[in-house]
């Protein structure tokens, strides 16, 4: 059995077995109208709470008690029309944590980026993106790009910790709201011909771009399809990125249409993911890269859009950045690495106060092994 028939009988028993978690009615619910959401029947005893919660696990919501069956998650967690970006519900039975989250995707009017050409360190020509407006012609203030999110605006009042609204938060509320896309959350697995790369997604930064690549790895879009280019160094010795996303392997073909581009606040660091554009900053479809380093891809926030990060595979990552190249100035391994299949699971249940129990494979890394080698010019 190859790679691809073993993905393929693992998610039907997983169909078959049940995940455990909420099930979602719809997939996309319409603005303030009943939210459907199917409450399994726990295999435990305790009481049964829906908690709302953002990516680091920071409560948006009270706990709302509920019961086995069919509840409207809009009439006993109201908020859900209030929250700025991707939120996650999750089901508690007895205070722990019972099967994977639901994604709470708010539909919101686009921001449009705003962009001028520049040159990068290597003497290339690029789109930077030097600010934000709205898609609606009669809203013309600029909005400034946002900033990278370093988890480092967080404070204190009365001793508890306290959130304060990320870059954005408010002109995103200002949008215009058509609904909800709710799904169970998924992680992503690359089975590789160098090992598995497992990937967790951020819709809470890049929701559209999240839900592209799903559809793409969950319809078999990845399936033998090559990394093409590795940029193991840049010309300043910086580890930078390995990629892949073309069926046709030549580094120019995509999935037939354009992926418009959103403002992503996620930072560019080692085995985060992100997706490859040409010029015009919504030409992105179905390539992507997974970063090398955070020195060398740093310069890459606000212009590209990461989506997500790997939190198993990271000594995967860096065997496809050590194929050999044909040359260097290439950028072409000589025997690509293949993706051999895209497999969807389950992602892990999230516990208030924490968020997800794993952490991204960068803070992992022992500090030795953050200092770039340099290679001979």
């Amino acid at each position: 059995m190859d790679v691809f028939m073993a993905v393929v009988v693992a998610a039907a028993a997983a169909r078959l077995q049940g995940l455990g978690g909420l099930e979602p009615q719809r997939l996309y619910n319409g603005v303030a109208r009943p939210v459907m959401i199917g409450v399994p029947t726990p295999s435990g005893t305790g009481e049964m709470t829906l908690a709302l919660m953002d990516f680091k696990g920071n409560p948006l919501a009270p706990p709302a008690a509920v019961r086995p069956g069919l509840v409207d998650v809009a009439a006993l967690v109201p908020e859900i029309w209030r929250i700025p970006r991707a939120c996650f519900l999750q089901l508690l039975v007895a205070d722990r944590p019972a099967g994977s989250a639901l994604v709470l995707q708010p539909m919101r009017s686009r921001l449009v980026p705003i962009a001028e050409e520049a040159v990068n360190p290597s003497g290339m020509r690029y789109t930077k993106i030097v600010g934000w407006k709205s898609e609606f012609a009669q809203e013309t203030e600029p909005i400034p790009p946002p900033e990278p999110d370093d988890g480092k605006h967080a404070e204190e009042v009365d001793g508890q910790p306290q959130v304060s609204p990320p870059t954005g938060d408010v002109a995103m509320q200002r949008r215009l709201l058509s609904g909800l896309r709710i799904y169970p959350e998924r992680d992503v697995v690359l089975h590789t011909s160098k090992g598995d790369i497992r990937l967790a997604m951020r819709p809470d930064h890049a929701p559209n771009t999240v839900w592209n690549f799903l559809n793409l790895g969950q319809g078999g879009f990845y399936r033998d399809v090559i990394f093409h280019r590795v940029v193991p160094f840049t010309r300043a010795g910086d580890p930078f990125v390995i990629q892949a996303g073309d069926p046709t392997g030549t580094g120019t073909g995509g999935p037939g249409f354009w992926l418009p581009i959103e403002p992503s606040r996620l930072p560019h660091d080692f085995g985060v993911i992100s997706m490859a554009r040409d010029m015009p900053p919504d030409s992105a479809g179905s390539q992507f890269f997974i970063c090398l380093s955070r020195r060398g891809t740093a310069r890459l926030d606000g212009h590209y859009c990461a989506f997500g990060y790997a939190v198993e595979g990271a000594e995967v990552i860096r065997a496809i950045a050590a194929v050999e190249l044909t040359a260097v100035a290439s950028q072409r391994p000589a025997h690509p690495p293949v993706i051999e299949a895209v497999q969807l699971v389950a992602a892990p249940p999230r516990t208030p106060g924490q968020g997800r129990p794993d952490r991204p494979v960068a803070e992992a890394i022992n500090p030795a092994e953050t200092q770039p080698q340099r290679v001979p010019r």
